[in-house]
């Protein structure tokens, strides 16, 4: 199996040489890619990223920024691999977590898989984020009769092919509640492994904000409401 790790990058001039190290050096399993899509970024992160240097490493630039989803939706048009995982470049997640993503799908428990982050005094910088993420995960089990810990993760590890056919057209942060509105619309439901994180704070440049939670939970809505194609039989 060859996993394709997908990292969106966005103004990370601080952080993105740490993160692409960190994320090579990891024992993976099984051979990998990593795609970065350069979102338009207009402080000196493409100069970092022109001067890596990995046969495993590809880097596609967008000549504007365009969003989060965008990025993805890019990235994913460009992978190799039959398995797909993300990865933002800010450093809050630890790539290190990503082979205990891989371990249900090797050994046949599972197809998808979530990192479900557990947040703490040392994991969250404020307790609005908290609940924001909190009340977004509730709405979509409410909404979809399941029960998952964490809708907003980054870490999302499913077939290539599969994400490929949810046609995700979220441009922004919205697409990690259409990702996951759409799995449970299908009854699939994530499997979900505990791993470590720490939040960055608005000073840091974290960029996500409330807003970002209304319209999850109005894209969640949109995705429950959407009705079977009678044609196909699919949603």
């Amino acid at each position: 199996m060859k996993l394709s790790i997908l990292m969106p990058v966005y103004n990370e001039e601080e952080r993105i040489a740490d993160a692409l190290k960190q994320a090579l050096a990891v024992d993976y399993p099984c051979e990998i890619e990593l795609l970065v899509v350069d979102d338009g970024s207009r402080d000196g992160t493409a100069e970092i990223l022109g001067r890596a240097d990995d046969s495993r490493l590809r880097v596609i630039t967008h000549p504007r920024n365009a969003g989060k989803g965008a990025a993805i939706r890019t990235a994913v048009e460009h992978a190799e691999g039959e398995y797909m995982v993300m990865l933002d470049a800010d450093l809050e997640y630890d790539p290190q977590d990503i082979p205990k993503l891989l371990d249900p799908v090797l050994d046949g428990r599972a197809t998808v898989v979530y990192g479900n982050r557990t947040f703490g005094s040392h994991s969250a910088y404020s307790f609005w984020y908290v609940m924001g993420n909190k009340a977004v995960t509730t709405a979509a089990n409410v909404l979809f009769n399941s029960y998952i810990g964490d809708l907003e993760t980054c870490f999302k590890l499913l077939p290539v092919a599969l994400y490929r056919s949810l046609d995700v057209r979220s441009r922004g942060f919205g697409m990690e509640a259409e990702v996951t509105g759409k799995l449970l619309r299908r009854k699939i439901r994530p499997y979900e492994v505990p791993i470590s994180y720490r939040a960055r704070g608005r000073e840091e440049g974290k960029k996500i904000t409330w807003k970002d939670g209304v319209e999850a939970i109005w894209i969640l809505g949109r995705e429950r409401a959407r009705r079977r194609d009678v044609t196909s039989g699919t949603r």
